[in-house]
């Protein structure tokens, strides 16, 4: 794993007419209302402080004139505008030995003062979420939105899982966001048509974790089974409510009405 740190020590803007840098002062720039000179330092680490690279650029504009790589151990020019600088620097052998030996003096101490605040080496677990949405209520594709939340560092990966099975069709990856807080977050959307009795599965991992962390999800019964289930338990009250009412009128009526004797009977 490489951990890069850009750290620009110097960024003049400077206005109106100018000299090139090397040329002392005899060689006029192009003309242009402004430029930008400016010296940027990188330190990369790999495995800790096992090897370290320093690396140093001058740069014109947007263009590099001078650099200077600890792998290589002397001053490189980028561009002729650079090789004034690049020849006289060389020559100074004092300059030459504390360019080399910045990889300890620069890069490698500062690499224990960010250890010492915590900043390499820190990790922060992702918290991990899905959240099943449809852009047509109508279509029976749903998307999966997996979201993992304020981790750290930067990388992580995330999978999706049906059945057991990983998802490569219908997946996108969307891009990691910083928070305020040096922590990241993510999303990766998963277009599915989910049946009945399928698990979804979203699967992290980071360096943070163990372990990989998974989420599950499992697809209800849909909108217009619920709906069909409702509208017979309802027709089912109505019928029972229907068929009380019946027969409470009917044995109203039947307790009001008078008992008729035999027909024999009446003279």
């Amino acid at each position: 794993m490489v951990w890069v740190s850009h750290l620009p020590l110097l960024m003049v803007l400077l206005m109106g007419p100018s000299v090139v840098p090397g040329t002392g002062g005899g060689k006029k720039a192009p003309p242009a209302p402004h430029f930008l000179y400016q010296a940027k330092f990188e330190c990369r680490f790999i495995n800790g402080t096992q090897q370290v690279r320093y690396l140093a650029r001058w740069i014109y504009g947007r263009q590099d004139l001078v650099r200077f790589d600890s792998a290589r151990g002397d001053f490189e020019a980028v561009t002729p505008l650079g090789e004034p600088d690049a020849k006289y620097w060389n020559s100074q052998e004092g300059g030459l030995q504390a360019a080399r030996h910045e990889v300890d003096v620069f890069c490698r101490y500062n690499y224990g003062v960010a250890e010492q605040g915590r900043m390499v080496g820190r990790k922060v677990q992702p918290s991990v979420s899905i959240s099943p949405t449809k852009e047509d209520p109508l279509s029976p594709h749903t998307l999966l939105l997996c979201t993992a939340a304020s981790f750290y560092p930067l990388e992580i990966e995330i999978q999706w899982l049906k059945n057991g099975q990983e998802q490569k069709e219908g997946v996108f990856y969307g891009e990691e966001l910083r928070n305020g807080d040096w922590t990241y977050q993510t999303q990766v959307m998963l277009e599915t048509k989910p049946e009945h009795g399928d698990v979804y599965t979203c699967q992290v991992e980071h360096a943070s974790l163990e372990a990989p962390v998974t989420v599950q999800w499992e697809p209800r019964k849909s909108d217009s089974a619920r709906s069909k289930v409702w509208t017979g338990a309802v027709g089912a009250v109505l019928g029972v409510v229907f068929v009380a009412v019946g027969l409470s009128l009917f044995l109203k009526k039947k307790k009001a009405a008078p008992i008729q004797p035999p027909a024999a009977l009446i003279r």
